[in-house]
């Protein structure tokens, strides 16, 4: 076992862990706010702290209204415990949407990911840096874009057609979503209230709109 302690998110790792111990801890409604991840037999959960949660969440907000901007229909899984057995795999993102595939899950009240598309947008908020490739995870089940905020930007790695993650300039599941303004409301935070800094991002996606 290894631990990982930072202002912004605790993360203990564990070693021979059984997929069945895994699907039990999983499946337990008794672990508010915990993400789990798993990796055939390496398995972390993080305690996401204040921070963590705070960007998380504003990114999340920001995705919001750019799609209701734009008309993008969504559908957002949050933080669903997506797993694919065969693989002895899963993970649970800070925040996942079905985009693409909105329409397909919109009526699922259950995932099964060896009949159904994995989540279209994954976005982790990593700023300890977790002790567990997640890539892998996600490159596995064929997230076809994840977005990892690092404690100083949103970089965004797009899937490629050799199954291999790249680093992009520009989101393909979103296209246009303007990474600096949001980069810009991040750093914000802590000088203006949320509410304000929505209100500042709707105008900005508007504003570009009419350009």
């Amino acid at each position: 076992m290894s631990t990982v302690n930072a202002p912004a998110e605790q993360r203990v790792v564990f070693y021979d862990v059984s997929w069945a111990t895994y699907l039990a801890l999983a499946a337990e409604n008794n672990r508010p706010g915990k993400r789990i991840s798993y990796d055939q037999g390496v398995m972390e959960i993080t305690s996401p702290g204040m921070m963590h949660e705070n960007v998380s969440s504003l990114i999340g907000r920001m995705v919001n209204v750019f799609t209701e901007e734009n008309g993008i229909e969504v559908c957002s899984s949050a933080g669903t415990t997506f797993k694919r057995d065969d693989l002895e795999r899963g993970f649970e993102a800070d925040a996942s949407y079905y985009i693409a595939n909105s329409e397909v899950i919109r009526t699922k009240k259950e995932i099964d990911l060896t009949i159904d598309p994995p989540p279209d947008l994954a976005i982790e908020v990593d700023i300890s840096r977790s002790s567990l490739s997640k890539f892998a995870i996600y490159r596995s089940i064929g997230v076809p874009e994840l977005w990892r905020y690092d404690g100083e930007a949103i970089l965004v790695y797009v899937l490629d057609k050799s199954g291999e993650y790249f680093r992009a300039e520009a989101s393909n599941v979103l296209a246009g979503f303007p990474f600096a303004k949001a980069q810009a409301v991040l750093e914000q935070r802590h000088e203006e209230g949320e509410t304000a800094l929505m209100q500042e991002f709707r105008r900005y996606i508007r504003e570009q709109n009419e350009d």
